[in-house]
């Protein structure tokens, strides 16, 4: 049995905190607890037990916030950003590197070996 939150089907078993950040992307574990807190669910509560007003008030919760395509894009924008000022982040993001700083001595060479394609733009 499942339970179905804005399109999403998440787990009966799962507690709603963990069903939440599984499932939703843009919601961690901590943003997912604080949902909890506001709705007013027992921490250990599994998605089984939630009563129908529960779990609309859980919809009307993350109605609210910036989840799913709409984190993606913000994402995405974000990088595209970073690319068009032509920060050092978006440069290695344009060349397909590492960003954050990992060592590019041994795998780095393979991507730049496999990845022989046109990233401009």
């Amino acid at each position: 049995m499942a339970i179905n939150i804005l399109g999403k089907y998440i787990r009966a078993k799962y507690l709603v905190s963990e069903g939440l950040f599984k499932t939703f992307y843009g919601i961690g574990p901590q943003e997912a607890s604080k949902i909890c807190a506001r709705v007013g669910l027992f921490p250990k509560m599994r998605m089984h037990q939630l009563s129908e007003q529960q779990i609309m008030s859980i919809t009307k919760e993350l109605a609210g916030l910036t989840i799913e395509n709409e984190a993606r894009n913000v994402v995405r924008e974000n990088i595209a950003f970073k690319r068009k000022i032509g920060s050092y982040s978006g440069i290695r993001h344009l060349l397909g590197f590492p960003v954050h700083g990992q060592n590019t001595r041994n795998n780095g060479r393979t991507a730049k070996k496999l990845n022989k394609l046109n990233r401009s733009g």
